[in-house]
C-alpha cells in the first residue's frame, strides 16, 4: 500500500538560477544538494512548513535521461509557460504578494477573489507558473 508522496519534479532551465529563484525569492529551505556523476545534480527544495514533501528542481540536460532533441523540446514546452503548473498556498496573499513582487518575482495575475479561493498568479525564472492561493476562511 502506497502512504504517502514524498517527492515531485518542477523541471528547469538551470539549476543555480532556480535555486536562486526558490530559495532566496519564495524563501523555500533545501533539503538536498548534491553531485549525482556525469555533471548531475540532486537538488532537492521543500515548503517551510511541508518539509516531508520534497521538490526535485530537475534541470533539464541531454545525456542519460534526454536525447538532444527531446531536451530541447522540453526546454521550449518549459520556456514558452506550457508544461509546469502549481499551486502554492498562503495564509495572506496579499502580504505574500507584495513580499515577492518586492523580490522580483513576475506576477501574471495579481491577487484576485475566485469562487474557489483568492489567487495570483506567478512565473518562475524557467517560465513554469504557479497558482499562489489564500483559501476561503
Amino acid at each position: 500500500m502506497i502512504t504517502k508522496l514524498s517527492h515531485t519534479v518542477i523541471y528547469v532551465l538551470n539549476h543555480d538560477s532556480a535555486y536562486e529563484f526558490y530559495v532566496n525569492k519564495l524563501g523555500f529551505k533545501v533539503h538536498t544538494d548534491a553531485p549525482m556523476g556525469e555533471g548531475e545534480r540532486w537538488l532537492t527544495i521543500a515548503a517551510p512548513e511541508q518539509e516531508n514533501l520534497e521538490i526535485t528542481l530537475m534541470e533539464i540536460t541531454e545525456g542519460r535521461k534526454y536525447t538532444k532533441e527531446s531536451a530541447e523540446q522540453l526546454r521550449k514546452l518549459i520556456k514558452d509557460g506550457t508544461f509546469g503548473f502549481g499551486v502554492f498556498e498562503t495564509n495572506d496573499i496579499n502580504a505574500t504578494y507584495e513580499e515577492l513582487k518586492g523580490k522580483g518575482v513576475e506576477f501574471i495575475k495579481p491577487p484576485t477573489k475566485e469562487f474557489y479561493a483568492t489567487e495570483a498568479l506567478f512565473k518562475d525564472d524557467s517560465g513554469n507558473w504557479f497558482s499562489l492561493t489564500e483559501r476561503q476562511k
